[in-house]
């Protein structure tokens, strides 16, 4: 675990690499458009078994002293338009990160990962039958 420190007459403030890549995924999944974070095979394996419910699923970040670059695994909703979706994800990740860190945004590198479908509606003929 690696973290990032900035001392002061006070002290040291350290930040770990694991509270930016929380930050990064819950900012990138409250975007508008996307459905999820990618977090490769085994990741995603483990979350449908419900054995992991790991905040930074899908990001992976490389934290300097000031500065850090993001690389971000989505999934996103069909029929949104994926570049207008990464832009803002892109933003919102940056703005969290700065905001809440302090740190410099460098990189917001976003992977596309999948696409993901909504269901049909149910075929409502069943409901006109008589009993």
């Amino acid at each position: 675990m690696e973290s990032l420190g900035t001392d002061n007459s006070l002290g040291s403030i350290r930040i770990a690499d694991e509270v930016v890549e929380v930050i990064a995924g819950l900012a990138a999944s409250e975007v508008e458009g996307v459905v999820g974070m990618s977090g490769g095979l085994v990741g995603d394996l483990a979350h449908m078994l419900g054995r992991n419910k790991n905040l930074s699923k899908g990001v992976k970040v490389e934290v300097g002293e000031h500065e850090v670059a993001v690389d971000l695994y989505i999934v996103v909703e069909y029929g949104v338009s994926i570049p207008e979706v990464a832009f803002s994800v892109q933003e919102s990740v940056k703005e969290a990160i700065e905001s809440m860190t302090g740190l410099k945004v460098v990189e917001a590198n976003v992977h596309v990962q999948g696409v993901n479908f909504k269901p049909l509606p149910e075929n409502k003929e069943e409901d006109f039958r008589l009993k």
